[in-house]
């Protein structure tokens, strides 16, 4: 969409023959007369002297390469990175381990390397590694051998979160499935009973406190006892017994696929799963060999297989892979993260702080990206231009043709702040190149299906301030869009088929460690790392 407001065929003076972009300087131009702070910013930058500006972002030609299904498109999986596009799925899939984790993730932690013997033990008969393992143990149930997948024990339960059909009919385990259904019922009315029993405790008269204190003893012990009796009954909730499970499934897996990376992926996805997908990889030839003969044969790994499938490459084995529940194609990535986290919780308790701190400042990983104490953040206007002048701000344009248009309410503020929104009408050179790979593969997609929508980019704090008398959804606290590395798209799409193309787009760079986003009530807000350097 064309900006509105702004004359650009005004006399534009030594700013344009300086480099700055041509709508910024006309919007310069049009602030000498609006106020005299502008006036002042203005003079000085007649006063400056030559500078170099960073190259133009091509938005075209990116928009082009990410709408292309072969080596074009400067994401595609190369064979010779498999461990940056590993270490980049960790980092980027990363923040809900630091979210989610039962406790946060020092207890987390804590309660998992707390059987580190165990798991060697383990790992060492079962010929895998203690490392995966134990991260394994991290994701799937923070340490804690008692957990279930709900409520019912049939589901994924104990230290390894083994589903009873697996553990009975692959691993051999006994579980007397009836048996720890009905123990496992009891445990939970009795944590019910003392749990409502504890809440009433504070309120109660003095000559009740002892009879609870006594009921609630009561309902402790029977707890413990049943729990004992389900370890009988039921082999996973014995955390030796999980080990040793776990360590033979992924015996059997590696056998299977002859790879450790497979078989760590299976663990969720299953192993039939997996072997479909990765006949799905390989059709139409010939898949009739056993599965570690063709993984050695095409040279697979997990990389290759989720990062050289989407729906422009590959796309039967990106519907097969991406339909599986519970996200359950990102398994291997948090896997690793979970590697990260442990590793810095015995090496680096400093640096695992400080991530906690960042992954926990807002909903997403922008904090990470860009920390509040090493990041340039723009004061006011004059900050602006100058990030314009130096190339590192650039004007959003080229959107029409690569498949994304400006609202017209972008910058809408900037008339009460008494500068022109032209200002506020453009991101760092990486967001802007990721918001035209976004924009370009989402139209390849869905067929080209209408444009996205851009309703926020660059802010400064003056302009931030003025925001949150009117947007909810603004934080008077420490803003990425100040920074020039967060954009906005707004939740309107042309079509169905546009929506979902977009939020493939989205998972995917978030796997690249390229964009975190968030879900807010009228638009999808993204954050762009140093990775998109990638896309230029």
């Amino acid at each position: 969409m064309a900006s509105q407001g702004t004359d650009t065929s005004a006399p534009q003076g030594r700013w344009a023959s300086a480099g700055v972009p041509a709508r910024v300087a006309a919007g310069l131009a049009a602030m000498l007369a609006a106020s005299a702070a502008i006036a002042v910013t203005a003079l000085w930058l007649l006063d400056a002297g030559p500078f170099e500006a960073e190259a133009p972002v091509d938005v075209a030609a990116i928009s082009a390469a990410a709408a292309a299904a072969d080596s074009s498109d400067p994401l595609a999986y190369d064979p010779d990175e498999q461990a940056r596009f590993e270490r980049d799925a960790a980092v980027g899939l990363e923040h809900v381990l630091f979210e989610k984790s039962p406790d946060g993730v020092v207890r987390s932690a804590e309660r998992t390397t707390g059987y580190r013997s165990q798991i060697e033990a383990v790992a060492a008969r079962y010929g895998t590694d203690p490392d995966l393992m134990e991260a394994m143990i991290f994701l799937e149930s923070g340490g804690r051998s008692e957990v279930i997948a709900g409520t019912d024990p049939a589901a994924a339960s104990g230290l390894t979160q083994i589903v009873a059909s697996t553990g009975l009919d692959l691993l051999e385990m006994p579980i007397d499935l009836e048996a720890s259904t009905h123990l496992s019922s009891r445990i939970f009315t009795a944590i019910t009973r003392r749990s409502r029993l504890e809440s009433g405790r504070a309120d109660a008269p003095a000559k009740k406190m002892a009879e609870l204190a006594r009921q609630i003893g009561a309902l402790r012990r029977l707890e413990a006892q049943l729990r004992a009796q389900r370890i009988e009954v039921d082999a996973r909730f014995d955390p030796e017994s999980a080990l040793a499970g776990m360590g033979r499934y992924l015996e059997i897996a590696e056998q299977t696929f002859g790879r450790t990376d497979l078989a760590v992926q299976s663990y969720h996805m299953g192993i039939g799963n997996l072997t479909s997908v990765i006949n799905r990889y390989l059709s139409p030839g010939d898949t009739s060999a056993p599965t570690a003969d063709l993984v050695a044969a095409n040279d697979l790994s997990y990389a290759r297989i989720y990062f050289n499938s989407s729906p422009l490459r590959n796309p039967n084995t990106w519907a097969l892979l991406s339909g599986f529940a519970d996200e359950s194609l990102n398994y291997y990535w948090k896997v690793l993260a979970a590697e990260r986290i442990l590793a810095l919780y015995r090496d680096d308790r400093s640096e695992l702080d400080r991530l906690i701190a960042l992954h926990g400042a807002k909903a997403t990983a922008e904090e990470v990206f860009h920390p509040e104490d090493e990041t340039e953040v723009f004061d006011d206007s004059e900050a602006i231009i100058d990030a314009y002048r130096r190339g590192d701000l650039v004007p959003i344009s080229g959107g029409d043709a690569a498949g994304f248009r400006l609202a017209n309410q972008l910058g809408e503020l900037a008339d009460q702040l008494g500068v022109d929104r032209e200002l506020y009408r453009g991101l760092r050179p990486q967001a802007l190149a990721t918001l035209a790979y976004i924009s370009g593969q989402t139209g390849a997609i869905s067929g080209n299906r209408g444009s996205l929508i851009v309703t926020s980019a660059v802010r400064d704090r003056r302009y931030q301030e003025a925001l949150l008398a009117i947007n909810p959804e603004a934080t008077p606290e420490y803003s990425l869009h100040t920074t020039g590395w967060s954009f906005d798209i707004l939740r309107r799409y042309d079509s169905t088929a546009q929506a979902q193309a977009f939020q493939f787009v989205l998972d995917r760079l978030r796997a690249y460690a390229i964009i975190d986003y968030a879900v807010e009530p009228t638009a999808i807000h993204i954050t762009v790392s140093d990775r998109a350097n990638r896309l230029r």
